[in-house]
């Protein structure tokens, strides 16, 4: 009810910071759910520091929280730091591939530096997760960025190797 009440607030345009707080920090993981898809609407709202602490719990909030984390970061460019280090260190270290994936993807959207070696990481997880990788590898440059598309033309997973064939034309 709870979640619900949230997405028609944000539909008839009087959800307000509070309310969201409020929903990102709610018990049921449902509900933090739909809080973390509603925040990428609204970037505005001061919530990033209440989306990254979501990064760590129920896994399907993780993703969610990463995913909109991204759609929030890649409005202003670079991103902020601790944003990106959040996101990086989901993006090495949970157990969760899904997670993992959309952490991935998140900072390729944001295309800081910082989040690269992370990213460079990922093109060795599982298939999902490289091909997220490489994909997410398309705002950077740089020799270990063309080592990594290099290494993935040659993955044993076809649409790693579509993707950075993609990426390489």
């Amino acid at each position: 009810m709870r979640a619900t009440a949230l997405a028609a607030l944000d539909r008839m345009g009087r959800l307000g910071a509070p309310d969201l707080a409020a929903a990102l920090a709610d018990p049921d993981p449902a509900v933090r759910r739909r809080a973390a898809q509603v925040s990428a609407r609204h970037g505005e709202m001061p919530v990033s520091d209440r989306l990254v602490a979501l990064l760590d719990g129920d896994a399907m909030v993780a993703e969610m929280a990463a995913w909109a984390l991204g759609e929030r970061e890649a409005a202003r460019p670079g991103g902020t730091g601790s944003v990106v280090d959040a996101l990086a260190a989901m993006a090495r270290d949970h157990a969760d591939p899904l997670c993992r994936e959309a952490a991935v993807a998140a900072l390729g959207a944001i295309g800081d530096e910082r989040g690269l070696p992370a990213i460079l990481a990922a093109t060795g997880d599982r298939p999902a997760v490289r091909r997220r990788a490489v994909l997410a590898l398309a705002p950077f440059q740089g020799p270990e960025v063309e080592a990594a598309l290099e290494r993935a033309l040659h993955d044993r997973d076809w649409q790693v190797r579509q993707a950075a064939e993609d990426l390489r034309s």
